[in-house]
């Protein structure tokens, strides 16, 4: 298995965590919601389909750049969006 890590791409404020811990998650699904310094929302997604390992954040929390959100164990099983 290949474990993908789920990092913020900016400084700001978890303002939502639309996974939990041991769910299943697919390729571009919204994960987490990010409102930026300069007030913009950054919608998190990845292109991978797996399970969630664990949840590092949660709403409210101050993230900066290159912080982990999430651990993903990721699947190889071919689905609909691959």
């Amino acid at each position: 298995m290949y474990y993908e890590i789920v990092t913020s791409p900016c400084y700001g404020t978890v303002e939502k965590v639309s996974i939990n811990k041991d769910s299943r998650i697919y390729e571009w699904e919204p994960l987490f919601a990010i409102k930026s310094m300069d007030g913009k929302l950054e919608v998190i997604k990845m292109g991978c389909s797996g399970e969630v390992q664990s949840l590092e954040v949660e709403a409210g929390d101050k993230v900066i750049p290159g912080m982990v959100l999430a651990y993903i164990q990721e699947d190889i099983l071919i689905s609909g969006s691959d």
